[in-house]
């Protein structure tokens, strides 16, 4: 079995790109395997299904260890890689706080990754229902940030960036993609920058420029 950490990946997926996001900030080495998404569905064809039956990426190998859907990968990145411990807080509020908002993006910010993909290339799906509920999720955490400016406090979960904020990070940045108002949301527009300036931070093709 290869040692090391490989990232079956595709470049324009915001799921991957969360990935990415770690393993960067973390500043860890791996290995990219490309997969062709779009138009080749690759990760449809029987050795994907094998390590992940759901047929999504990103898909983790970390030696023997293959892991796939990626609030779980963050968790494990965060765990075993990262001798700190900020990252994923080991426990108290601050634990507790970051997992609540890993469930939010595996299952609220589902709908933004639809809607991108409807706008990128063109997978089924109602535009406007696709857009009402990505902006209803965006609001979600626009409010969350505000209510946390007041308290000056800068990070989704804790004192300093966690697996949360880049769990996050990607559906706003790349929300553009699919129509969302970035005006419209002023507290995230602050964390976003805050966020790009982390070390190790890596852009992707879609994510603007906030300066």
């Amino acid at each position: 079995m290869e040692s090391g950490l490989v990232l079956y990946n595709y470049e324009l997926d915001d799921s991957c790109y969360r990935v990415r996001l770690a393993l960067s900030l973390l500043g860890l080495e791996w290995r990219a395997v490309a997969v062709d998404v779009f138009p080749g569905k690759e990760h449809l064809s029987p050795p994907f299904l094998v390590m992940n039956p759901s047929g999504r990426l990103p898909i983790l190998r970390d030696g023997d260890l293959v892991l796939h859907g990626t609030e779980a990968i963050l968790a494990h990145l965060a765990r075993s890689h990262d001798p700190s411990g900020k990252w994923l807080p080991a426990q108290g509020k601050e634990f507790a706080e970051v997992m609540q908002w890993l469930i939010f993006s595996a299952h609220d910010l589902g709908v933004t990754i639809e809607a991108r993909q409807h706008s990128l290339f063109g997978t089924p799906g109602d535009e406007t229902s696709l857009r009402a509920a990505s902006s209803r999720a965006i609001r979600i955490m626009d409010d969350h940030m505000t209510a946390r400016g007041f308290a000056q406090l800068e990070w989704f979960a804790a004192g300093h960036p966690t697996i949360a904020d880049i769990a996050l990070f990607p559906a706003f940045a790349l929300s553009r993609d699919f129509g969302i108002d970035h005006d419209e949301h002023p507290a995230l527009r602050r964390w976003a920058r805050r966020f790009r300036t982390l070390p190790g931070f890596k852009t992707m093709p879609g994510i603007p420029d906030y300066h």
